[in-house]
């Protein structure tokens, strides 16, 4: 293979991945609330000027969020595609996907409450005094 194919197959590669991003953004209503909660984290994180562990923990835990939702929504695409009429073990799958990613959401919110909630008070505080 060479450079130039190399490269191509690459560009490819990441052209599929983002079709997948848009995928999940257009389909999945609850990706948009993590959207908004990302945003919203790493806004707060910027003004509270976090330490780098800070924001390690912070990306760790909005990854974690956004890995959960793109796994549950390929598991929810193959359910539907080996088993299209209403099956109690196709229900079990898409369930169970989404128990995991309201573990990882709820995890997320709880490291976020734990690295943003302190320095937040003490902003607010300093603020309102």
């Amino acid at each position: 293979m060479t450079d130039r194919q190399r490269a191509r197959s690459r560009a490819e590669a990441f052209r599929y991945a983002f079709s997948g991003w848009w995928y999940v953004l257009r389909t999945q209503r609850n990706a948009w609330l993590h959207a908004i909660a990302t945003i919203a984290s790493v806004a707060l994180g910027i003004w509270l000027q976090l330490e780098r562990l800070e924001w390690a923990l912070l990306v760790l835990a909005i990854g974690m969020v956004w890995l959960s939702e793109f796994i549950n929504s390929a598991l929810e695409a193959i359910v539907d595609l080996a088993s299209p009429e209403i099956h109690p073990l196709a229900r079990v799958g898409k369930d169970v996907g989404a128990a995991a990613v309201l573990i990882a959401a709820v995890t997320a919110a709880a490291i976020g409450l734990l690295v943003l909630g302190p320095p937040l008070w003490l902003r607010i505080s300093s603020i309102v005094q």
